[in-house]
């Protein structure tokens, strides 16, 4: 994938830090939904759950999931320095949670006719970092 290129004239792209302890107990083996209660905060958790559910038909269920990613990502994007605009690029690994959030969100948000909510997602996943939409519908 090409580096993530970002405007000179706008603010440096945003990193989130690893959940290094999330990776590891998705990695061995551990559900999403018993992961959520130990780490309510992470928005790759939500992610999956809002895809879960989302895949079994569930789409209420999926948009509340996707939700939750997306505005306990809002939380991690601001503690780690982001001001409201600017990269949230694809590239690195530990943004993908909240960019597949808010992906699912937009998903879930179409599927039930909330035309605004799609237009306004789909603008800030494209403002974030334009690779991630092809990126994740390829996964």
């Amino acid at each position: 994938m090409a580096e993530f290129r970002r405007n000179l004239l706008g603010p440096d792209a945003t990193k989130l830090p690893e959940e290094t302890e999330v990776l590891a107990r998705l990695d061995a083996g551990d559900e999403a939904l018993d992961l959520a209660a130990k780490h309510p905060t992470s928005s790759l958790v939500w992610a999956i759950l809002a895809d879960e559910a989302y895949g079994e038909g569930r789409t209420i269920e999926s948009y509340a999931f996707a939700r939750v990613g997306y505005h306990r990502g809002l939380d991690a994007l601001r503690r780690a320095g982001w001001k409201g605009a600017g990269p949230i690029p694809w590239e690195h690994e530990p943004n993908r949670g909240f960019l597949r959030s808010l992906y699912a969100l937009g998903r879930a948000a179409a599927a039930i006719g909330e035309d605004e909510e799609v237009v306004r997602i789909d603008k800030f996943l494209n403002e974030s970092d334009p690779e991630a939409k092809p990126a994740i519908e390829a996964s």
